[in-house]
């Protein structure tokens, strides 16, 4: 189960995270409370490990715009939060090698999700970024054959819920571990990482693997 520790916005919660078992961070690039500057996103990323996909999550920015974001901040990923079209996000994906696409459940480019460049597709509530629960039986209206990632509302109580119906490939969480917005909570951190991994399924039958290691690089 891969899981992704969304909206850090200092080292000692991207450090925590880490060191709790979390596969993935993000950095939020985009209007937000969350909202974290690029030099300090660099400065973070210098002191995480290889083996962590770090991922900067973007809505609606020109695709030269993420990818200099991209480049200049030192993560690996971006997470397109908008309403990229399969254009935008084949432009990025030429020079940023893992792309994250988002979607909103029961819209048409969750549907259609096969149509954009990646294989990995985050499947969010309805309002993107409001931290809501949604109806997870949406899912199924997403096609086959991808990297599924679920998003919105997700918290340590609800995770497990949440993956025993939508048999997804990785989670994202955000404001359900933080204590105020913007903070994680060391507690909540733990037990989200924990109650995901309890929960995954032994054969995961969603979809393949990583588009590529980038604990490689």
């Amino acid at each position: 189960m891969f899981v992704k520790i969304c909206g850090i916005t200092n080292e000692d919660d991207a450090l925590l995270a880490v060191a709790l078992g979390a596969d993935a961070i993000g950095f939020v690039f985009a209007p937000s409370v969350r909202q974290v500057a690029v030099q300090k996103v660099y400065d973070i990323t210098r002191r995480i490990p290889p083996e962590i996909l770090t991922v900067g999550v973007f809505r609606d920015e020109h695709p030269k715009r993420v990818i200099e974001l991209v480049q200049s901040s030192g993560v690996k990923a971006a997470q397109l939060h908008g309403h990229e079209s399969p254009a935008d996000v084949a432009a990025v994906s030429q020079h940023v090698r893992t792309v994250i696409k988002a979607v909103s459940a029961g819209t048409v480019d969750a549907t259609r999700a096969k149509d954009f460049e990646t294989k990995m597709i985050l499947v969010d509530a309805p309002e993107p970024g409001s931290g809501a629960v949604f109806d997870w039986k949406m899912a199924a209206e997403l096609p086959e054959g991808l990297q599924l990632i679920l998003a919105g509302g997700l918290s340590p109580e609800n995770v497990a819920s949440g993956i025993s119906i939508v048999r997804p490939w990785g989670v994202d969480v955000s404001s359900g571990v933080e204590s105020v917005p913007g903070r994680k909570d060391p507690i909540l951190l733990k037990r989200f990482i924990e109650n995901a991994r309890a929960a995954a399924p032994k054969e995961y039958d969603g979809g393949g693997f990583v588009p590529y290691d980038w604990r490689d690089e």
